[in-house]
């Protein structure tokens, strides 16, 4: 288990292999971090799909519109929605997209991140300063790593449960 200094900037992301932790940067990156735990609170995160995973590179998850596993998958639309709460504004930092560092997706608008997010599966240093960094995963990289990959996976896993450390 991670050693856990902030509980309420770290998420518990439960997998089907195991927990992830992941430290929130919240001087770094404060609207993300701030919807992260609105959504997660909210049990937004519950249950949705990794609707886009690519070996050696990312996995992508969070479209609490499309991708819930048990009310409306749709492998068609998953990755094309959001939340029912507007756009953020792109929070651009120096922090890099290493090994677990968490980004927002995004469409070309920088300022179109809204629940979608990223786990970085390698160091992806061509991505920085073009998408905002506002995490990093602490524990449970492992079990990352084990997501089933496609675009979408023909049986994609999913965010078991998503909560802030703080609630648990």
């Amino acid at each position: 288990m991670a050693d856990i200094k902030d509980p309420e900037n770290t998420i518990i992301m439960t997998l089907k292999d195991g927990d992830v932790t992941i430290q929130l940067l919240p001087d770094v990156a404060p609207q993300h971090v701030e919807r992260m735990k609105v959504l997660a609170r909210a049990g937004k995160y519950d249950n949705v799909a990794f609707h886009r995973v690519i070996d050696g590179f990312m996995a992508q998850t969070g479209d609490v519109e499309n991708a819930n596993m048990e009310n409306n998958y749709n492998p068609g639309r998953a990755g094309t929605g959001g939340s029912d709460l507007p756009d953020l504004p792109a929070e651009f930092s120096k922090v890099p997209h290493a090994r677990g560092s968490l980004g927002a997706a995004r469409s070309a608008n920088p300022n179109s991140a809204n629940s979608q997010f990223f786990i970085n599966f390698k160091d992806n240093d061509f991505l920085n300063g073009q998408y905002t960094v506002y995490g990093q995963v602490i524990s449970g990289m492992e079990h990352v790593d084990a997501i089933a990959k496609g675009e979408p996976p023909a049986n994609p896993d999913r965010m078991i449960s998503v909560k802030v450390a703080a609630d648990v």
